[in-house]
């Protein structure tokens, strides 16, 4: 499995991004996906994560401001962030079923 991630960048507090983390190859065995961050001097953790059936768990961090979801034509999921803080300035990395990785996209909150 094979996960590409796209989106992030700079966004001012209360600003909005996207993120995207499209899948290839023998997607079938995963059963969840998920976005992780790790911030400057912190450890990494769990922001989001989505269950093949679409189930959804989010960090209490995060609730109510992103969204997970997922394109099962396009084997793509998203993270949508709105009311974004500074302190979810961090490496976003996408993952499929705990064993595979995308690679790391860089969001950055600050006016």
């Amino acid at each position: 499995v094979q996960l590409q991630a796209s989106g992030g960048g700079l966004a001012q507090p209360g600003g909005s991004l996207g993120l995207s983390c499209a899948a290839s190859g023998a997607t079938f065995i995963i059963n969840y996906f998920a976005w992780y961050r790790q911030a400057p001097g912190k450890q990494r953790e769990l922001v989001a994560r989505i269950s093949v059936g679409g189930t959804t768990n989010y960090a209490d961090s995060v609730k109510g401001r992103f969204t997970i979801s997922r394109d099962k034509a396009k084997n793509t999921v998203y993270l949508q962030m709105n009311s974004l803080k500074p302190e979810d300035t961090a490496v976003y990395s996408c993952n499929a079923g705990s064993d595979f990785w995308g690679q790391g996209t860089l969001v950055t909150v600050s006016s």
